[in-house]
């Protein structure tokens, strides 16, 4: 297995598992919207998205979503591991913890404070695995989330 960086030449492989993700998630296909979506944020330099590549062909096995943030309090860069997937029939192969070291390392390279992830609070499989590479459960911070609707009116 090889991890390499995305690029738009790999919208057309990427996108069904994007959509696959999606809807593990319980979110409609949209594959059109889906691949609009991942063009963007490549082409923009909105996120990093690594593959992981089998070796004997070019087959994605499965991917990682960043998204840069900072942290004000450190005064450094922040990396958001925000989406991760790996293909069924690839699945207990290494693929998710090759794709988060590389994360890692990338966090590093580019001087970050810190690598955060979050999961849903059932995901007990997710969770052995980010402990396992050495995440830490937040005890200092408590995170909320404020949807915005499209009945939301500004005051």
């Amino acid at each position: 297995m090889r991890i390499v960086q995305a690029t738009l030449e790999h919208l057309d492989q990427l996108t069904p598992l994007f959509v696959n993700y999606r809807e593990h998630f319980g979110q409609l296909p949209y594959p059109d919207s889906s691949r609009k979506f991942l063009e963007n944020r490549i082409s923009r330099k909105e996120s990093v998205i690594y593959l992981a590549m089998a070796d004997d062909e070019d087959k994605i096995l499965g991917f990682c979503q960043l998204y840069s943030s900072f942290s004000s309090l450190s005064l450094k860069r922040v990396w958001i591991l925000n989406d991760i997937y790996v293909c069924q029939d690839a699945r207990r192969q290494l693929v998710a913890d090759r794709l988060i070291q590389t994360a890692k390392q990338m966090a590093f390279k580019t001087n970050a404070v810190r690598l955060r992830v979050a999961s849903s609070v059932d995901n007990e499989v997710a969770h052995k695995l980010y402990e396992s590479i050495g995440f830490k459960e937040d005890s200092e911070f408590k995170s909320f989330v404020l949807p915005i609707t499209e009945d939301f009116t500004a005051p």
